[in-house]
């Protein structure tokens, strides 16, 4: 079973989804280092969402996946949120002067 949920295939929207991925996991690495534990490990749940094996082991368990348009919807709102609202978008816009 661990085998069939780590073989992926390889499409333009798996390796999208694991760059999206990694980026969230980034967001939230920073967040837990320079902002606030809460939102940091909200992110990191987050990311979680985005990772291929796992929408296949919901697919298995569950019955159901995460629709790739739940995933774009979803994104749009956490990139809004941080860079927007959250206390690491005021850091970032700081550095970038």
């Amino acid at each position: 079973m661990a085998e069939k949920i780590l073989k992926s295939k390889t499409s333009p929207a798996n390796v999208l989804s694991w760059i999206f991925g990694v980026v969230v996991v980034i967001i939230g690495v920073l967040n837990l280092l320079l902002v606030h534990a809460v939102p940091g490990a909200a992110y990191l749940l987050v990311s979680l969402l985005y990772f291929p094996p796992t929408n296949t082991f919901l697919k298995e368990k569950v019955g159901f996946g995460i629709p790739g348009l739940v995933k774009i919807l979803l994104g749009i709102v956490i990139i809004q949120f941080t860079l927007g609202v959250s206390d690491l978008g005021d850091m970032l816009d700081k550095w970038t002067l």
